[in-house]
């Protein structure tokens, strides 16, 4: 007596035909070709957005005349780069760029490591008025410049600051503390407690521990804030313009005033003094670029 099997559909199972072509199934999150098209073009549509101030006025550095920028479309017969010439032969150039160094050197180097300390010991340590405190740094932030330029300028001139780097310093650090305290304690935050403790069973102090354990495992956060001290103190106008008096302690940011005044503006020397002002600002990017994204992020994982 034979049995006869009897198989339903589903559990018979497909076998593609030989040569017949093979469909390509799409992963789950993978976008089809019209919406990779379309990000892309959006993509470039932004980057163009992005870069088009920055090329515009590299365009109008390359003008002879003042007034190019009423009819940029002469600018292509008569390029030059006079204007770079003139800006670095005949202006204070160097000396600002050794004053912009000077104070955005020490104010990223006095800012950050203040901040690292603060944030490291609201991080760990839980004294009284700990979380106040951070929340007075905050509320430091909430006054006008045009409301603390008064009261630091008197401290300044009694101090014998004024007209010096190390004021302007002192006066950066205190507009740039508050934020990076912040920034690095949520990332402090993110580094296990444990290391503290194998620290202090290893013998360091609570400082040998924040120098040798802690702060070289917060290198992408002490990137951030370093970065963002440097912005800060490069672009910052309404500070340096009041305590520095003299034109050769002026930083860039001061130094570009210098082009207009009540009668006349000379906005193709400005637009060269703007683009070599640049290279600064790009070279550091490039040295930070590595640990920036990581530390933008770490930070807001935890507390």
């Amino acid at each position: 007596m034979s049995t006869t099997t009897v198989e339903t559909s589903s559990a018979v199972t497909e076998r593609p035909v030989a040569g017949a072509p093979r469909r390509r199934v799409r992963r789950r999150g993978e976008h089809g070709p019209v919406a990779a098209l379309a990000s892309h073009a959006l993509l470039v549509v932004a980057s163009l957005i992005a870069f088009f101030p920055v090329g515009w006025l590299i365009f109008l550095s390359l003008g002879p005349d003042k007034d190019d920028y009423l009819h940029p479309g002469q600018i292509w017969h008569t390029m030059t780069l006079d204007n770079y010439s003139f800006v670095l032969q005949h202006t204070s150039f160097f000396d600002w760029l050794k004053s912009t160094l000077v104070v955005v050197g020490g104010t990223t180097l006095i800012g950050v490591l203040i901040a690292a300390t603060t944030g490291y010991a609201v991080s760990r340590m839980r004294f009284p008025g700990y979380k106040k405190f951070m929340w007075l740094l905050l509320l430091t932030q909430m006054f006008p410049i045009a409301v603390l330029i008064v009261p630091m300028y008197q401290i300044m001139s009694n101090l014998g600051l004024i007209d010096t780097y190390l004021g302007l310093v002192l006066i950066n650090s205190t507009t740039i503390v508050p934020y990076c305290a912040w920034l690095l304690k949520g990332y402090f935050d993110t580094i296990p407690f444990e290391i503290d403790e194998a620290g202090r069973v290893d013998g360091l102090t609570p400082f040998g521990t924040f120098v040798r354990l802690i702060l070289p495992l917060a290198k992408p956060g002490l990137a951030v804030a370093a970065f963002y001290a440097f912005l800060t103190a490069f672009g910052e106008v309404a500070f340096a313009s009041t305590f520095m008096l003299s034109d050769g302690n002026y930083t860039f940011a001061v130094g570009l005033q210098s082009f207009v005044s009540e009668h006349d503006a000379q906005r193709n020397l400005m637009a060269a003094t703007a683009v070599l002002i640049a290279i600064p600002v790009s070279a550091f990017f490039y040295l930070v670029q590595k640990n920036l994204v990581t530390g933008l992020t770490a930070g807001g994982t935890k507390g």
